[in-house]
């Protein structure tokens, strides 16, 4: 089959990133974006686990009812492709993969993969912010260049990363002022460094290292963004806060479902989103980080 759409979902095995994949096979066939078979590669650390997951989506009902997959005549086919974030050589092979098995290019990426670990020292610090900030940086970067101009790169961050009153008043402004990727980058290795030296709340910092990677993931999609508009290019890029999901990752106890909470993600990758870059979205909104 000729795919004339491909996108990649990464963390998508279970939960949030999951959601995404079988609601992206869903909605493609009714938005603008559609003009003809869609590939998705659901993306994950595990292998069986991926695999896994594409056996549920191909007997999944709501798929099946919709006809969304190439199986049942409709126009979405996926495939997994192994990936861990929190491995540089992981990233880049896959965007090799890509560039050779899509020489034109691809046209959606949702970077939904993301750790939250419990406790605080700076193992924790390091282990959190090497993939939800370093990895989710390097997936960026590396298959931002293979998207075509007037596609989508979507970045799953949080509203734990928001710069409330957690962060001291000069760190608020700090983040604020970001502009480049470096800004951002700069922040994530002084939180380190104050945490090493235990020393993060006397300097304005929360003790919180799944918060602070997520500011991190939050400014580092606006410098991206603001970059592929000052250089004239055309792909969409943002960053969401899919809600607080019920999910592995929150034990549980989150008051969504991950069908809600890929909602957002989801229109941001398919829907008019108006030409905007750089924003950070929940509820299908604009909302100040």
């Amino acid at each position: 089959m000729a795919f004339k759409r491909v996108a990649a979902v990464t963390g998508a095995n279970k939960g949030i990133g999951l959601a995404i994949v079988r609601n992206l096979a869903l909605e493609y066939p009714s938005s603008a974006f559609n003009n003809g078979p869609l590939l998705i590669y659901l993306t994950a650390r595990d292998q069986g686990r991926g695999e896994e997951a594409i056996k549920n989506l191909q007997n999944d009902t709501q798929l099946k009812k919709a006809k969304a997959l190439a199986a049942d005549g409709g126009l979405a086919t996926i495939k997994y492709h192994g990936l861990d974030i929190s491995k540089p050589k992981s990233i880049t092979d896959f965007a090799s993969f890509l560039k050779k098995e899509h020489p034109d290019g691809i046209d959606i990426v949702v970077n939904n993969a993301g750790i939250a670990m419990t406790g605080f020292d700076i193992n924790v610090v390091k282990e959190t912010l090497q993939c939800n900030y370093y990895g989710t940086l390097q997936a960026t970067t590396s298959l931002l260049p293979l998207i075509r101009q007037g596609g989508r790169l979507v970045n799953v961050s949080s509203t734990a990363g928001s710069l409330s009153s957690k962060y001291s008043p000069a760190l608020r402004s700090a983040f604020a002022a970001t502009k480049t990727v470096s800004d951002v980058t700069s922040l994530m290795e002084k939180f380190t460094s104050a945490v090493e030296a235990g020393q993060e709340n006397e300097q304005g910092w929360p003790s919180a290292a799944y918060s602070v990677s997520k500011s991190g993931v939050t400014g580092m999609t606006r410098a991206i963004a603001l970059e592929e508009r000052r250089n004239g290019g055309g792909r969409l890029i943002n960053s969401c806060c899919p809600g607080y999901v019920k999910t592995d990752m929150t034990k549980g106890r989150g008051m969504r479902s991950v069908d809600e909470g890929a909602k957002t993600p989801v229109m941001l990758a398919l829907e008019d989103i108006g030409g905007v870059v750089g924003e950070f979205w929940q509820n299908e909104k604009i909302i100040e980080w």
